[in-house]
Parts: structure tokens; sequence; C-alpha cells
């Protein structure tokens, strides 16, 4: 029966009646139902904890359902799990590869484990290998390979066996934005061989590439549908406020449109802000708050948007209350407008002269020229393994520099400089916490890093803790926050001491929409009161939010400049998107390369 089931162009291969999963009295996802056809892609989003990880695990037949059904080709996951196995590829948030084998042994010992046959595994490792670009490393170690290739090549290890169903839990997670192309490409072309597809994603460009994008919220589904038709909801509730003459200053304009009743999020972009609101006069309402000279206008919904508008809480700026303090105190309210980087501060940015970092015969980082001004964002932009984490620790004065060097709020970059690090905030990209202490002693720690004590330590973590929203209570363990949380939190414990220059690196990996509203609203906070930022991100569309954008690539700065004059420099047009503009660049920047080397 079920072969006959899969035969069926558009017979159902997967089918959830009120499906529920409970840790202990959590509900991690509760009464789901929803089918999926032969040959559909469906994406789930939904934030940090919403149960996307869970309900993939019950598809998969990894978990069992608390009650409820779920029946993959007709056949049960509680009971026939094995057979299911067997026909399906699941794909783990954590890599499913053994990194002391090479491409080619991971490839074959996936094979085996499969029975694949050997005359088919070589016509399928064949064509995989090529698809995926992974031809000329065969013999690598999976280890060795970076984060791009270890993805594609995990991708390659769950299609060797030709399965009928592929569940992916964020298989773009950390990716550059060349090497998600390709994977996507990959997943394409299974798609024109009727291969069904549950994805999971936190990245909502690659939800607008499924036929059906399944929305949830703390286990339940919120919203089902294609991109096109949830998008269509949106159409009403997202502005743009811009100026007709001379603009006025977004920071003041942002404070008098929260006030606004309906307001859910307000993303302040380099020349405008963007607005999302449930309130049908939205409009009538801003021009009567706003100056004369100000325009608004509709705006292109994106998914992104969803996720504000079903949220259950504002995502704003106003003002947030800290929690409690170690001794029991609450500390008071604190705007974020009140709460003021020293002005006369000498706030210098960050300056290197042909700066450049080898490992042995590696040169890592070649010949940087950058600067960034006091209170300039900076999105710093390349593939996996173009240099940027490299280029960074080295202005932090945590790798040597082989050649040139670096300013970094006046004071020059050395390994031995201790005075650098009051000058430098560093959130890296695992966020650098202490999963077995809690919160507050997490920010303790980092105040006494950065030399803080006594009541001068407790008022910096109640300030930095009201500026990023971190209103869990300090006596949590960290390994109990979510993702979002734990984000806040090392955040936190990046500004604790006011640093001139602030380093984010791939700091809304793997987060919702709704907590990168969050997250970037802060960091313009921060930016408008002098802090330099430098962010390095895969997600794109973040770079709007920047000021300027530098591209590295092969340790190299390929590019930079605001958006504006890249797209110009590149001949592109005025409406192109960050995702062609980077990929412009990184071409260009590759076959320059390969003259060079012809020459």
């Amino acid at each position: 029966m079920p072969d006959a089931i899969v035969e069926q162009p558009q017979a159902l291969i997967l089918q959830t009646e009120q499906l529920s999963r409970r840790f202990g009295e959590t509900v991690a996802v509760g009464d789901i139902s929803f089918a999926v056809r032969r040959g559909e892609r469906v994406g789930v989003v939904g934030a940090d904890g919403a149960g996307k990880t869970t309900l993939l695990q019950m598809l998969a037949g990894i978990l069992d359902p608390s009650s409820g059904d779920c029946r993959v080709f007709g056949l049960d996951t509680r009971r026939e799990s094995k057979i299911i196995a067997a026909r399906i590829g699941y794909m783990s948030q954590g890599f499913t590869l053994y990194d002391r084998l090479s491409v080619d042994e991971n490839l074959a010992f996936s094979a085996r484990i499969r029975d694949v046959p050997q005359d088919q595994y070589l016509a399928r490792r064949n064509s995989l290998l090529q698809m995926a670009g992974l031809t000329t490393f065969t013999q690598r170690p999976a280890g060795k390979l970076s984060g791009g290739m270890r993805k594609k090549l995990s991708l390659c290890t769950n299609l060797i066996h030709e399965p009928e169903l592929l569940i992916l839990d964020e298989p773009g997670l950390g990716v550059d934005p060349l090497s998600r192309r390709q994977l996507w490409e990959m997943l394409d072309r299974f798609q024109q061989r009727q291969v069904t597809s549950v994805i999971a994603t936190s990245y909502m460009d690659e939800a607008m590439r499924c036929d059906r994008v399944v929305l949830l919220r703390e286990g339940q589904v919120l919203a089902d549908g294609t991109p096109g038709a949830l998008l269509e909801q949106l159409r009403g509730r997202v502005f743009s406020v811009t100026f007709s003459t001379s603009p006025e200053p977004l920071d003041d304009v942002s404070v008098k449109l929260r006030r606004l009743q309906g307001m859910r999020a307000i993303q302040r972009l380099p020349d405008r802000l963007r607005c999302v609101t449930d309130a049908d006069d939205f409009k009538q309402l801003a021009m009567r708050e706003l100056p004369a000279n100000t325009v608004v206008t509709p705006a292109e919904p994106q998914l992104e948007d969803l996720f504000v508008l079903d949220s259950r809480t504002e995502v704003e700026m106003d003002c947030v209350e800290p929690p409690a303090m170690g001794n029991g105190e609450q500390a008071s309210r604190f705007p974020v407008e009140a709460a003021k980087l020293d002005a006369d501060k000498d706030r210098n940015g960050v300056q290197t002269q042909n700066l450049s970092i080898r490992f042995g015969e590696f040169t890592a980082v070649d010949r940087i020229n950058l600067t960034i001004e006091r209170g300039e964002l900076l999105a710093l932009l390349g593939p996996n393994g173009a240099g940027k984490t490299t280029l960074i620790r080295a202005i932090c004065g945590l790798t040597a520099i082989a050649e040139g060097g670096a300013v970094v709020g006046g004071e020059a970059v050395s390994l031995k400089n201790r005075n650098l690090r009051r000058q430098i905030g560093y959130m890296s990209q695992k966020f650098s916490l202490y999963l077995d202490m809690t919160a507050g002693e997490n920010l303790a720690f980092f105040a006494n890093l950065y030399g803080l004590s006594g009541n001068t330590a407790r008022a910096a973590v109640a300030w930095a803790s009201a500026v990023t929203g971190l209103t869990v209570p300090l006596r949590t363990m960290v390994g109990d926050l979510s993702g979002a949380i734990r984000q806040r939190l090392a955040l936190a414990g990046s500004i604790l001491h006011r640093p001139a220059v602030l380093f984010l690196d791939e700091p809304t990996s793997g987060i919702d929409p709704a907590s990168r509203y969050r997250f970037w609203e802060v960091i313009r906070v921060l930016a408008s009161q002098g802090m330099t930022v430098a962010v390095t991100t895969h997600y794109l569309d973040e770079a709007a939010y920047c000021d300027r954008l530098a591209l590295m690539m092969n340790g190299r700065l390929i590019a930079h400049g605001s958006r504006d004059a890249l797209i110009e420099s590149l001949a592109l047009s005025p409406d192109t998107d960050m995702e062609t503009l980077f990929l412009t660049a990184v071409a260009r920047a590759d076959s320059a390369s390969l003259s060079e080397g012809e020459g």
C-alpha cells in the first residue's frame, strides 16, 4: 500500500493529526495537523524555541509523539520508524559528518549503511560531487572543509540513497550567500525529480523559495499558506517613512513613531524608517505627529513582518525594565534614550594600514586598508574563509599581525597593549558564554574582565541589560536560555564597559526575525551615540541597516563603500538587492584573480 501511495503524483507523502510532543510540563509542539503532497517543498519557520526541530524530529521518526499521529508514506512513525528512515534523508542542524574521514569516505560510509549497490553508488557519487562543487576536494578531511562545503557534503550524504522525502533542519544556517545559493540549486534539481522536502529555516529568502510556509509559535501553527498569500495578508501593514526636503533626525522621528497606537516594529535604515503596524489609519496618525516634510508610503511586505505582527510583544526600544541586581535590589528604569555613552570621551574609530596576517606560508589577511569612522555602522561581508573573523581578531589584539598595523579608539593594536581591551567590545560567533554559569555570573565575569567592580560593575550591568532588553532573571542558568536571549546576554557582556568600538561576528545567526529587528534597533542606538560598530553577517538583508559595506574575499578587501556607491561601481540597477550586489562583486573579484594568475 505505501508504494502505491508514493507512485501517485499528488499523493500525500506526510500527514499529521493533532500531533503533540511534551517534555515534562513543557509543550514543545501542540496539536499540529497538516499534510504534504509529493514533490511539494514546505518551509517551517518560527522564532527560537517555536518547536521547529521537535516537529521535524517527529516527522523523521526520531522522536515519538506524546499524542496524536504522524504517518510518512502511509507508515506510522511510532511503529515503523526504521522503514521510514531508510526512505528519507534527515539533516540535523549539527553536522552528521565524520571529521577525520575524507569527503569520499563520508559518502562511501553513508552509502554502505543505506545498502546502496556499488554500481549505483559510483554514478550517484559523481553526480552529487559535481552538483555540490566538491569534485576537487574528495580527499580532504571533512573537518577541514569550510562551513559551506560541509553543509553541501552533509546534504550529499543524505541524498546518496535517493530518498523520497528530505527533512532538513536549518540547512543554510551559518553558510555564506554563495554556498547557500549552490545548496538551494541542488535542492531545486531534486524537486524537479518530485523529491518532497520539509525544511526548517530562519532565513526568509529561503522560505520564499518554498511552495508553502508553515509559521510556528510556541508549538502552534499560526499561518500556513503560499509565500504570496502570506505576503498579501501584510499589505497595508508596512510603511516607509522618508522626507521630501531636508531629512529629519531619524532617532527623534523614531521616538515619536513608537508612541503611535498599533506600532509593532520600526527598522532604522540609514536613509529611512520602515514601520510595521496593525493600525488601520497609520498614515493619518503618523502625519499628524511628524514634521510637515514627512512622506509616508506603503512598503513592500516581507515574510519577516509576519513574525512581528504575530509576536505577542512589540519589538520596540522605548523603555525596558532591567532585571533584579545580584543583591536582590531592583534597578531603576533605564530609557534607552537616557542610557548615553560618555559624550566627551575620545571615541576614535578604526584604521588599518596594509594589515596582513599569516599562518605559516598561508596568508589569511592580505594588506587590508580600512577606515571605520566614529559612530559608523559597517557591514563586513564575504564568503566562508574570506578572512573576516581573522581580521576582527587581529584588530582586537587576539591574533598576531604579520605586517602593517591598526589603531582602535586611539590605541595601537598589539598583543601586549592592555589598554586596547578598554576600547573594544567583541561578540564572537559562539557568543563566548559559560553555559554552566548563571546570566548574572557571566555578566560579573565580563565586568571583572574589563576592570569594573562594586557599584560601577552593578551600574554597568543595569545599563547594558536595559539597552539590550535583557529582562531574564540573572539567576537563570545560561544553558536554559533560548538562543535569542543568549544573544542579548552576549551583547550586554560586550558593551558593559561602553567601548569605543564594537565588533559583532555573525551575531544574528539562527535568530528569528523579530529578535533581529530588536537587535538592530539596539545597534543603531549605540552607533547614534558615537560607538563604532563593525558587523559580519551572512544574512545580506541586514547589510541594508549599515552605513557602509566592506566586502572581503581570499583575505583581500575587494570592495568598500556605501550600498549606492557599490551599486554604481558595479554598474548595477539602483534597486539591486544585496544578494545580487554581493555575488556580482565576488564574481568580479574571482575573474580578476584568474586574470592575474594567467598573467
